[in-house]
């Protein structure tokens, strides 16, 4: 049976999921529960899990911390089954949604659970597991436990910047390092299908082993994955791998993108050239062309600016209006993509997540209430790694703006058809002389906060507190004619909290003091009439 862990701190969830589980599959799953992260986790060392469902919002310790961790348990501990993750959350969980996509979470269910969608996800994750466990016995067949234990401390070698001498010399003996041939070079290899997947890593190593093969007699030290799942190569030339490269290209494997380091002798250097290779890689996403990147050719004095924040303010504000044709040229101006080919990598990483904080988080905590569909839509371009190069990023982002463009004027649109803001201004005529904000009217007609603010302008042509204001005063003008009624009295009939705020607004919006407007009032009445 497969082991399967619910964590949730609300009772009613965790035994109204188990019961829809054991129901749906009878005799499928040995069903654990926690009540928060750190308990869940605890469980999970002692008696593992296939599939973890787990909420966002805990006591102790929350679902991405969770998530985290359970993450790095499954980069360290390659004998557990491949973890599957199933989130649960809110609308309000935007910023967590982003991190469960971050850890690969396999589904991110909405509250309340739907059990159709339930259902999906876990079969979802059954697939991949048996399809996780036909791989793992190919390679338990395949692989012997000297090289594994190779790429594992490979693995924690390159990420490892200070190394004691016991460390050191234990390394050098577990990876053999006396007969790596040297001065030695590391290339980074990955593959990235046209939409920005990237090559599973079982079948990103057996290319490369495909690609080695084609080759003239390259000598490699080690072969690994790192923990990304790109390929690792410990080599003798730099040139071999350009070599590698050619061979990828006269084959159309324009997917296969390298990045090689500087020359290295020593142990320590391992990590230092790793890293080179890695940021070489990365440079691979600004030259479309180019599939082989050496560290030594980005290390010229690259571009860098100040994040324009004003600009990328700009651009979210313009967004379902009726100026549209302000976006592309305004985002080229942001990213200075007539500079691409000179520009630091960091600072196009820095813009884009500018972009997805300013303008599109923003959006969708502006209309919230379409969230499902505009996760949707950010998935697709929340991250630049998604991309092979930056000109699929720039285009799909361009087209997410203007499907947001789109999307906010047909929200707006429908709103106004739909006569929230008359509604909203009835409320306000009825209710005027009650303690009345912003927030109580634009829940009254169900419409976020921050959308009903701009709504309503849009449709009085004044901000609500000044709306409000006004009508007010226009009763109080209304009441004055009885003069049997105190000024006092009257600016508490209209909504105000005391006579000093009363005069203050009247006196704001009308030039005049209750008290000269009821004076000049009363004279005009005395006044005698002519007769005809």
């Amino acid at each position: 049976m497969r082991k399967l862990l619910i964590v949730d701190d609300e009772k009613n969830i965790r035994l109204g999921l188990k019961m829809m589980i054991e129901r749906e599959f009878p005799d499928t799953y040995a069903i654990m529960t926690a009540t928060q992260g750190e308990e869940a986790l605890a469980m999970y060392r002692s008696q593992g899990a296939d599939i973890v469902i787990t909420d966002i919002r805990m006591p102790v310790m929350d679902g991405i911390v969770l998530i985290e961790k359970l993450s790095d348990i499954a980069l360290t501990e390659e004998h557990r089954p491949k973890l599957n993750i199933i989130i649960l959350s809110g609308y309000e969980d935007f910023e967590y949604a982003r991190a469960a996509i971050k850890y690969q979470a396999k589904e991110y269910l909405l509250k309340p659970i739907r059990r159709d969608e339930l259902f999906v996800a876990l079969r979802k994750c059954e697939a991949e597991l048996n399809k996780h466990s036909q791989v793992a016995r190919v390679i338990a067949g395949a692989e012997s436990y000297r090289l594994k234990l190779q790429s594992s401390r490979l693995q924690e070698l390159v990420l490892q910047t200070q190394l004691s001498d016991l460390e050191r010399q234990e390394l050098e003996r577990e990876i053999d390092f006396s007969s790596y041939a040297l001065p030695f070079t590391i290339a980074v290899a990955s593959y990235k299908y046209e939409d920005g997947q990237e090559m599973k890593r079982g079948e990103l190593m057996a290319l490369v082993e495909q690609l080695l093969q084609c080759g003239d007699g390259h000598v490699l030290n080690a072969t690994f994955h790192d923990r990304e799942g790109r390929v690792v190569l410990i080599g003798s030339s730099g040139e071999k791998f350009a070599e590698l490269a050619r061979i990828a290209e006269s084959k159309g494997l324009n997917g296969m993108l390298f990045g090689v380091s500087e020359e290295g002798e020593r142990l320590d250097d391992i990590h230092t050239c790793y890293s080179q290779a890695l940021q070489a890689l990365q440079y691979s996403f600004i030259y479309p062309q180019i599939q082989l990147i050496r560290y030594r050719d980005i290390q010229e004095q690259r571009l860098v600016y100040a994040v324009p924040e004003e600009d990328i303010r700009k651009l979210g504000n313009i967004l379902g209006t009726n100026r549209e044709k302000e976006i592309s040229p305004l985002l080229h101006a942001i990213f200075h993509s007539d500079q691409l080919a000179e520009l630091d990598i960091h600072y196009i990483e820095r813009i884009s997540q500018r972009i997805n904080e300013q303008v599109l988080d923003e959006v969708f905590r502006v209309y919230g209430e379409a969230s499902v569909e505009v996760l949707k839509l950010y998935r697709k371009v929340g991250t630049m790694s998604r991309f092979r190069h930056f000109h699929d990023y720039f285009r799909s982002l361009e087209q997410l703006l203007f499907s947001l463009h789109e999307y906010i004027k047909g929200i707006r649109s429908a709103h106004s058809e739909h006569g929230d803001m008359k509604e909203a201004v009835a409320y306000i005529e009825d209710n005027f002389h009650r303690s009345l904000n912003m927030a109580i009217v634009s829940n009254h007609v169900s419409l976020n906060y921050s959308y009903f603010s701009e709504a309503f302008k849009a449709y009085t042509g004044e901000s609500f507190v000044v709306y409000l204001k006004k009508a007010r005063i226009r009763k109080a003008k209304q009441l004055m004619h009885d003069q049997t009624l105190k000024l006092a009295d009257i600016g508490t009939a209209v909504g105000f909290e005391n006579t000093k705020q009363f005069s203050r607004v009247f006196k704001e919006l009308e030039g005049i003091s209750p008290f000269e407007y009821r004076t000049k009032l009363l004279a005009s009445q005395d006044q005698p009439h002519c007769e005809a």
